[in-house]
């Protein structure tokens, strides 16, 4: 029998500020950490939050994971010294896009300027993918399942969905999950804006008639999943529910959505249907909402085609607005958004909305927040993330009880 899946701490890292909590404030009172056409963490100093010796054995994607880890633990009200079960009944799976993409460049640098001596014994280490799961269970003693997702703008979904899987079906009783990037390097500026998928005028303006492309962001956000009746023996407080998971793929193109929608449907829909929710007991979208032509109108298609006649009621908004596109972190940082948005009972809204376009008719919550009424039921919603290569990941979440 599946168990159900407690999300009982967050933590998160961003372009609006570190922590969980000054994500969602700030997102939620339409502040932007978006900087010239760059959505940079420069709240975040590695210093503040890690020995010498962590910040230099990690590459940065690793550095915002740590120290989301770390938030995420103490919001949980445990450490890694002080764990709810035996560290083996504990998991970890962090989602990266890039990984180690600037430990690459400059590696790569040095070993053309002074050759293969200059190369740092810590290359491999730093620039691996799955080096910030790797690091997060060294830290705080896990020895369940360890391991990265790697699917692009889909990969901090994916790995919330995996920890999900593993606490469902009894493989573990806890799982640290989560996404981190830290790509701004002048090769992915130059190679995302020579494929026209970055905005030229450097704003993020989802659903917008004047949309031309997502801006690169950086971050981290993750997520404590525990089995409910290991968190109820510790008393511990619950964010909220993982109650439903949908993974599909289009099998159309290697960076184009199907434009119908059709693969991000089913996403949607395999996720709502295991969470046994109707599309008309869906209070709340957080959108992939990237900014491009694209993917704003195939996941318009989508969620018409996923939710039928119930679409044009449910708010819809993009954390992309706020923050820009966080790349393979940015599904679980909207999960996390997600989580805190059903526990406020608000919609955050989606910045730089100001002229929607003639086909993009669904309520995106433009401008301003907006309240949510569950009529005495937790708030259910949904997060998507869609990804190069076709990847589709939806999650759904329940507020508190």
């Amino acid at each position: 029998m599946s168990r159900e899946v407690a999300i009982t701490g967050v933590g998160a890292v961003t372009p609006l500020g570190v922590g969980a909590a000054t994500l969602f404030d700030r997102w939620a009172a339409g502040e932007s950490g978006i900087s010239e056409g760059l959505a940079r963490c420069d709240d975040f100093e590695p210093a503040d939050h890690l020995s010498r010796r962590e910040a230099r054995r990690s590459a940065r994607f690793t550095q915002l994971a740590l120290v989301s880890a770390q938030e995420a633990l103490a919001d949980a009200g445990w450490s890694g010294e002080d764990p709810p079960c035996e560290p083996t009944r504990i998991g970890c799976v962090i989602g990266t896009g890039i990984g180690g993409l600037p430990t690459i460049e400059e590696q790569h640098d040095k070993l053309n300027e002074r050759g293969p001596a200059a190369i740092s014994p810590l290359c491999i280490p730093t620039m691996m993918a799955n080096a910030a799961s790797g690091a997060i269970a060294i830290r705080h003693g896990f020895k369940g399942q360890c391991f990265g997702t790697v699917s692009a703008c889909a990969a901090g979904a994916q790995a919330i969905g995996a920890g999900m899987r593993m606490v469902q079906s009894g493989d573990a009783d806890v799982c640290v999950v989560g996404g981190t990037e830290a790509a701004i390097t002048p090769l992915a500026i130059a190679a995302f804006a020579g494929m026209g998928a970055t905005s030229k005028e450097g704003i993020s303006r989802p659903f917008d008639r004047l949309r031309d492309g997502f801006v690169m962001g950086e971050g981290a956000a993750v997520m404590i999943l525990e089995a409910a009746e290991t968190a109820a023996l510790r008393g511990a407080g619950v964010r909220g529910r993982a109650s439903g998971f949908g993974a599909t793929a289009d099998a159309f193109h290697l960076t184009a959505p199907d434009p119908e929608g059709d693969g991000a449907a089913r996403a949607i829909r395999l996720a709502l249907d295991e969470a046994g929710v109707s599309p008309d007991r869906l209070d709340y979208v957080n959108a992939h909402g990237t900014s491009t032509e694209l993917n704003d109108r195939s996941e318009t298609e989508a969620l018409k085609l996923a939710l039928g006649n119930s679409a044009a009621r449910i708010p819809v908004s993009s954390l992309k607005s706020s923050i820009g596109h966080l790349l393979g972190a940015a599904g679980a940082v909207e999960a996390v958004a997600t989580v805190l948005a059903l526990e406020a009972a608000v919609a955050p809204p989606t910045l730089n909305l100001t002229d929607p376009d003639d086909d993009l008719d669904l309520d995106y919550v433009p401008a301003c927040k907006r309240e949510l009424a569950a009529a005495g039921r937790p708030l259910t919603g949904i997060s998507n993330s869609f990804g190069f290569g076709g990847h589709n990941a939806v999650l759904c979440f329940q507020g508190p009880a």
